[in-house]
């Protein structure tokens, strides 16, 4: 059986990082400029085509194949055939060295200079969760490793169609939840009410819209570019990586899993002992009742 992606010298995770820390910043960290095409609809995204085009150019043994739809999820997924037709299907659910799935998440930063939604951000229908389901070629489900590439976008000012990113993390999708089977739950086929209404002609689609942690949302990862994975051999096996720090995560249940923080080298602060990270994202408090929806309010008082 071969090794997988976290213990062997081809991390296709590894080298997605790499070619998007040369494509979008300088040795320094400055931002790179870079041209988006406009948006053809609201669920149009120019900067998953831009990253997509990215890998596919620069992706030595591997291929980028993008999400067909707007509505599809994963945005992309990183293999290398070769190595995925020789493996078994248990075999590839946790093989980084032959695939991977990302997912894009695009965040601007506020007036005040945060970025937007760093107590939690919206995820939609899909959770987010370190194994994710696509299909084979025969509609067969296949289980793959699943990770998320956060980003903030902002304008270049006085340049129209001109961006930069100010912050970038492709972390592994563990980091924000390990719980497949819930991620089955609510991406599988689900019931909606119908027949509803006055004339039954109404219906009631039963969707989800998830909020789960923003890794940008921590002030250590703002900023700055990377690479949170599972492996603490990254950086003996790429010697363009820096381990910057280990982060964990409290499971409900109270244990701990832990993560490794990595910066490309040139990033690194020399002499800096590795912080350990424990529950770094910022978390709301939230109650379990829904606020009221907006209330219209008339400057009008009916006393009886």
């Amino acid at each position: 059986m071969k090794t997988t992606g976290s213990n062997s010298g081809h991390d296709l995770t590894t080298e997605v990082f790499l070619i998007l820390r040369r494509a979008f910043f300088l040795d320094s960290t400055e931002p790179i400029p870079f041209q988006l095409r406009d948006k053809r609809n609201t669920q149009d995204d120019p900067l998953d085509e831009y990253i997509a085009e990215l890998l596919q150019t620069h992706l030595t043994t591997a291929r980028c194949a993008k999400a067909s739809g707007p509505l599809t999820t994963p945005d992309l997924v990183v293999f290398r055939p070769d190595q995925c037709q020789e493996a078994t299907r248990s075999q590839l659910r946790d093989d980084l060295a032959s695939i991977v799935a990302i997912e894009v998440k695009k965040l601007e930063r506020t007036a005040q200079g945060s970025v937007a939604r760093a107590s939690g951000m919206d995820y939609n229908t899909t959770p987010p969760c370190g194994t994710v389901r696509v299909y084979d070629r025969a509609g067969a489900p296949l289980d793959i490793r699943g990770f998320y590439l956060f980003v903030c976008q902002e304008p270049v000012p006085g340049e129209p169609g001109t961006f930069r990113l100010s912050a970038l993390c492709l972390c592994d999708g563990n980091l924000l939840n390990a719980d497949f089977d819930y991620y089955l739950s609510i991406v599988g086929q689900r019931t909606k009410e119908i027949g509803l209404g006055t004339y039954g002609d109404g219906a009631n689609r039963s969707r989800p819209m998830l909020i789960f942690s923003n890794p940008l949302g921590a002030a250590l990862f703002d900023k700055r570019v990377t690479l949170i994975h599972p492996s603490t051999q990254l950086q003996s096996l790429e010697s363009s990586l820096a381990l910057a720090h280990i982060v964990e995560r409290t499971e409900v249940s109270g244990n701990v899993r832990t993560f490794y923080a990595y910066c490309h080298r040139t990033d690194a602060k020399i002499g800096e002992p590795i912080e350990t990270l424990r529950d770094p994202f910022p978390t709301p408090q939230r109650e379990v009742q829904t606020q009221r929806r907006g209330q219209f309010r008339l400057d009008l008082l009916v006393e009886r």
